[in-house]
């Protein structure tokens, strides 16, 4: 129970941040977006190798680097997860935290998308209703507003590869990140290089860029500790408090707009990840009580 509890506590601790990210970054006006990306990638690669070294774990890294199908991979996820970065930045930057937010909620059903089109998983009948309300929910904001919500698809798209990459990869979060954070650094000061204006200073400005690049890495290993602590289940309730953060945030903080469309576009997206949610929990359920007999028997 000790560790259960622990992990909820890990859970809500990613999730919270994760669900502040529209405020962090919108503290960044006047600041190019691609700049705030290179910032976070350096100052996440810099606290990530502080947290390897302060607990004796560089062995890990060596091994993985000998690894060239494994690198070959983590080259992928870097370039994923980057971009997935670097929109984020830039729509919360932009007043399009909203958007962002609906990127988040489509995630997972993208996911399972995924899980039927690369490792061909059959769907279930809750997951197909969810699907289907998710693709009306995206055809009428299409119809509704005569343009694609190509933030929301490409947030939603970009995070759901990148852990489709992750998910075939034998690597802990922490050498994983070390090591993605590493690959990309040759962009940040390729950036720097041939970037005439840099806003980075020993004032509340550079400290921000050193927070985002420490509130990066904080949440994902948050996540690792969790997932190892409490039932998929949980985490799957629990998911959906980052998005619902980030749109309370980008509405009732930053005065986002929230129209009708995005209303109904919503609302379609929520039912249909309540009819996965439950049926997940249901499933999961479920197949807990098919094992009971089985291990009492023996």
């Amino acid at each position: 129970m000790i560790e259960q509890n622990r992990g909820l506590i890990y859970a809500l601790t990613a999730y919270l941040i994760w669900g502040t990210f529209p405020l962090l970054f919108s503290l960044f006006k006047g600041v190019p977006a691609m700049e705030v990306l290179a910032h976070r990638i350096a100052w996440s690669a810099v606290f990530v190798a502080i947290i390897i070294t302060l607990t004796g774990k560089w062995h890990r890294i060596k091994a993985a680097l000998t690894n060239k199908q494994l690198i070959l991979a983590l080259c992928c996820s870097t370039t994923l997860i980057a971009a997935n970065w670097g929109l984020y930045i830039w729509a919360a930057m932009n007043e399009r935290a909203v958007e962002a937010s609906l990127g988040y909620f489509i995630h997972p059903l993208v996911s399972v998308g995924l899980g039927v089109f690369f490792l061909k998983e059959s769907l279930s009948t809750y997951q197909k209703v969810a699907l289907l309300l998710a693709i009306i929910a995206v055809v009428y904001k299409v119809t509704s507003s005569g343009a694609l919500p190509w933030i929301s698809l490409s947030l939603a798209a970009s995070f759901a590869l990148y852990g489709f990459v992750r998910k075939q990869t034998q690597v802990d979060t922490v050498t994983g990140l070390m090591i993605e954070t590493t690959l990309a650094l040759p962009f940040t000061l390729i950036f720097w290089l041939f970037t005439p204006v840099n806003h980075f200073g020993f004032n509340l400005q550079g400290g921000l860029f050193i927070l985002a690049g420490i509130l990066t890495a904080i949440p994902l290993l948050a996540f690792a500790a969790a997932a190892r602590r409490i039932s998929l289940s949980m985490i799957g309730f629990l998911m959906y408090l980052n998005p619902t953060l980030q749109l309370l945030c980008a509405v009732f903080i930053l005065g986002e707009p929230f129209t009708h469309t995005d209303l109904i576009t919503f609302s379609l997206i929520w039912i249909g990840l309540a009819i996965f949610t439950g049926g997940t929990y249901w499933r999961h359920r479920k197949d807990r009580q098919k094992l009971r007999p089985s291990v009492t028997s023996s």
